[in-house]
């Protein structure tokens, strides 16, 4: 196969920002990534993305590997195809790019295949790695560590700053229910308020003293989302919060903490539990440290991970993501840089 035109890290992300793959909606840009890659001579496999029942779909999603025909990938390219919502438009000046993805992290696949593909040139063996389902449970990395392809090491694509990670927090989701007695409002001693309870249990949560980290810094605790109730003068017998905890150690004492603080106003599940993890630096860059989470912890069978990317996570998950273009063109030859010296 003749070899392609260089890619133009630019162009391409706005083509895959300009497809929308929110969480659980990741099949259309699988697709054009798996054909997309197939036409500039890798060879791809598309990977099923099981839906959780509580999706709101049914439609596909994938994980997508491209690698060398015949050859064990030395190094991986990875990060993920999913954004969070609300979907945002692609828009461009002169020193910038917008919209949902361009950091978070489309910017990073169209840098990550540039880069991969200069170093396929250059006959080193290398592999791309797109999951879906990074930004709500990781169940894309969860697939693909069951069959991983021999790599030693995986380059793993957040944003950083262009910075290398020398940590990871970790992420600790849970999700606390409290039930009651429906009543009129007018008479709240017949009934038994979920969301009182509710509130209750959220104040204790705040309170909390969480473990610090000389490093990595605060665990953090965020209420994200509250539900509950039927109307303002029905006593409610239902309510929900969910909590994301962003770790900087084991989970195991903030998860005692977090059921010790409900206690019986309401139960605790646990869905999503996130390794804190230290990460290897690389000599003569920059570093950093991620106070996010990211699929590492889940890709363990890919080999020793680095995480580097560019793009702010100040801007990412906001109405104002934005990459400048300088930055993502200056990515390409970082990751280009940091593979050498992992396979020197």
């Amino acid at each position: 196969m003749p070899t392609p035109q260089p890619l133009d890290p630019i162009r391409f992300t706005r083509e895959l920002v300009e497809i929308e793959s929110t969480t659980y909606y990741e099949g259309a840009v699988g697709d054009f990534l798996a054909d997309f890659l197939a036409k500039r001579g890798w060879a791809v496999e598309k990977t099923p993305v099981a839906q959780p029942s509580d999706s709101g779909t049914t439609g596909a999603r994938w994980n997508v590997y491209a690698g060398i025909a015949g050859e064990t990938p030395d190094v991986v390219f990875s990060t993920h195809m999913d954004t969070v919502p609300p979907y945002i438009p692609f828009s461009e000046d002169d020193e910038f790019m917008y919209g949902r993805g361009v950091s978070d992290a489309k910017g990073i696949i169209a840098a990550q295949v540039a880069a991969a593909e200069q170093l396929r040139a250059e006959g080193l063996r290398v592999g791309l790695l797109f999951v879906s389902g990074e930004e709500r449970d990781s169940a894309g990395a969860r697939a693909a560590n069951l069959a991983p392809k021999g790599s030693r090491f995986l380059i793993n694509g957040e944003p950083t700053d262009n910075r290398i990670a020398l940590a990871s927090k970790g992420a600790l989701r849970a999700c606390i229910r409290c039930s009651g007695k429906m009543a009129h409002s007018a008479y709240p001693e017949l009934g038994d308020s979920a969301i009182h309870k509710l509130a209750v249990a959220m104040n204790r949560l705040l309170a909390l003293q969480l473990p610090v980290d000389p490093d990595a810094g605060d665990t953090t605790l965020n209420i994200g989302q509250v539900h509950g109730g039927h109307a303002p003068n029905v006593v409610a017998d239902k309510a929900e919060a969910q909590v994301l905890v962003r770790l900087v150690g084991p989970s195991a004492p903030v998860r005692a903490a977090i059921e010790e603080a409900v206690g019986d106003l309401g139960t605790v599940e646990f869905t999503l539990d996130l390794a804190f993890i230290r990460l290897r630096a690389v000599e003569g860059l920059p570093t950093m440290v991620a106070g996010f989470a990211t699929d590492i912890p889940e890709l363990t069978n890919w080999g020793t991970p680095v995480l580097l990317g560019p793009g702010s996570i100040h801007v990412a998950h906001t109405p104002t993501e934005k990459l400048a273009k300088e930055e993502l063109i200056e990515s390409v030859g970082l990751y280009i840089q940091v593979a050498k010296r992992l396979l020197a």
